[in-house]
């Protein structure tokens, strides 16, 4: 993973991750007891509904606030901090759900990734997710690379949005059939009157690594000027997401 995370700031101002996520719940098909792994499990949240859907739930997550908030906020539930390119299970999962995580994985590590996930999972089993598709956050990204460049500066995106057809094809190389796979616009609402610039700050760190903080907030604020008549509306900002959600199963062993 390629950030650091304020843990409690994210569950006060960014809560929506794991609430859109619950409807990638809906791709999963579970019987009583099956053991699954929520990779990328954050606060806990959805690991919790998980468990509520009768499942023998892992929760796995590189970052160490995450996981100290889940085990705080969820003492009834396993959680392990792991990385999601070397994370194991004993036995397979029946199922490997992830929510608005895989983007944040460099595009040359998603063959690993997958791989990791496919040794997971029993024969059969299942993985549902849910990440940032081709063109997310596009606005955003094209205002801070122009405001990059007029200062001198160069502004690299630093997630993976993959098209569908893409990722399909990584899927299928790694002994996956897709089952369903949709890309869909949904714009959402960002919390406060600063919900652009606070969303910057905790998602798009890396680009601003080494601004002086100073410049990082005329920068955060030349963005809002620039972005206010495409995303923000009826006082409210929302970012431009776009998804990707899929589900598929194990065919073979990778």
């Amino acid at each position: 993973m390629n950030i650091n995370w304020d843990a409690a700031l994210y569950r006060k101002n960014f809560s929506f991750v794991p609430e859109y996520g619950k409807a990638v719940l809906e791709l999963l098909s579970l019987k009583e007891g099956d053991r699954v792994i929520d990779l990328g499990c954050g606060d806990g949240s959805l690991t919790q509904k998980l468990a509520d859907m009768g499942a023998d739930v892992l929760g796995i997550d590189a970052s160490a606030e995450m996981i100290a908030l889940a085990k705080k906020t969820h003492p009834n539930l396993p959680f392990e901090r792991a990385d999601a390119l070397e994370f194991s299970a004993n036995p397979p999962a029946d199922a490997v759900f992830s929510n608005a995580v895989f983007h944040w994985i460099d595009a040359k590590d998603h063959p690993l990734l997958l791989s990791r996930i496919n040794r997971a999972l029993r024969p059969g089993g299942v993985l549902a997710c849910e990440f940032g598709g081709r063109g997310n956050n596009g606005a955003i990204h094209a205002a801070l690379k122009k405001i990059f460049a007029k200062r001198g500066l160069e502004y690299e995106c630093p997630f993976y949005f993959p098209s569908v057809g893409e990722y399909a094809t990584l899927l299928e190389r790694a002994g996956f059939k897709v089952e369903f796979a949709s890309l869909f616009d949904r714009p959402t609402e960002q919390a406060g009157e600063d919900g652009l610039a606070n969303w910057i700050r905790m998602f798009d760190k890396i680009p601003f690594e080494g601004i002086p903080a100073r410049e990082a907030d005329e920068i955060m604020e030349e963005a809002a000027r620039e972005l206010e008549g495409k995303l923000r509306r009826g006082g409210k900002w929302f970012a431009d997401y776009v998804r990707i959600r899929i589900k598929a199963s194990k065919e073979f062993e990778v």
